[in-house]
């Protein structure tokens, strides 16, 4: 794993500056270019910055950043189940800025997949994807882990090929009974799912703490992030690739029809609803490169 990389740095610090300038007293405009707005005001110095979430700074705007998800609404994203023309009706809820996609099932402690009594159902609503597509990108989100949890933020996504099957940075929480299948924890968070390992456990924070994702996509180059570290970049169409390919799941002629799987040049962003976790997102934005 390889730390944060000049030239990029800039552009993957998660959040803001944590300690605002020595003048900055109670003036918030002090406290740019992240423009948090600081805490209260103790012995006439600030408290660290706070920025807000769903928001993008001045550097980002600068740099080309865009948010998918400004906290409320639901312009940027429709879902599989409604034909791609409108967002789910059911199993997502928007509250305090923050998304989450609601189970239908759980699973138990003991491992076990179990469909939720009626009175507790709240999911159903299917996995959500971006109207627009996209080629050479950087995605970054915010996410939140519950016991068991698993979604996944899949790219170059288009439903029309291979059966809608593509890339996947996996979302997971280690409790999840597919953490231990696949080969060398090639299913577990921020893998590539079912073809290349991550090994990042030990980089996820505690259930309940929000942890940041980023997919980096440029040609055929691409890299998975977890909270501002590389734990994984391939070559698409590599050797490395190619091989990982042949041992998963996707080789399967059932799901590689065009014999092009995960080669596709564009595709749509897609979050994954697993019928049975709950999973919180936030800070959903997108840099095209």
């Amino acid at each position: 794993m390889k730390r944060l990389l000049l030239p990029l740095a800039a552009a993957l610090v998660v959040g803001c500056a944590t300690t605002p300038p020595a003048d900055c007293g109670c003036n918030p405009c002090a406290c740019k270019p992240c423009e948090c707005k600081p805490s209260a005001c103790k012995s006439g110095a600030c408290k660290p910055c706070e920025c807000a979430p769903n928001t993008l700074s001045a550097a980002e705007k600068a740099e080309g950043w865009q948010l998918l998800w400004d906290g409320s609404t639901t312009a940027n994203w429709v879902g599989e189940k409604e034909g791609f023309k409108a967002f789910p009706k059911k199993g997502w809820e928007m509250k305090d800025g923050v998304l989450t996609v609601l189970p239908r099932a759980r699973i138990t402690p003991e491992g076990k997949w179990e469909k939720l009594p009626d009175d507790q159902c709240r999911g159903g609503g299917g996995s959500i994807v971006t109207v627009k597509k996209y080629r050479d990108f950087m995605f970054k989100c915010d996410f939140r882990l519950t016991k068991a949890a698993n979604s996944g933020i899949k790219y170059f996504y288009d439903e029309k090929i291979n059966g809608g099957t593509t890339l996947e940075y996996q979302i997971l929480d280690g409790a999840h009974p597919d953490a231990t299948k696949g080969v060398d924890g090639n299913r577990r968070v921020a893998s590539l799912y079912d073809m290349m390992p991550s090994h990042a456990d030990k980089l996820l924070k505690p259930l309940g703490e929000w942890n940041t994702a980023m997919v980096v996509s440029k040609g055929t180059h691409v890299e998975h992030w977890l909270n501002g570290v590389k734990v994984l970049e391939f070559e698409r169409g590599g050797k490395a690739f190619m091989d990982a390919f042949a041992k998963s799941k996707y080789a399967s002629p059932k799901i590689n029809q065009n014999g092009r799987w995960g080669l596709t040049p564009e595709g749509r962003i897609h979050i994954q609803d697993h019928s049975d976790s709950t999973v919180s997102y936030r800070n959903i934005k997108i840099r095209e490169l």
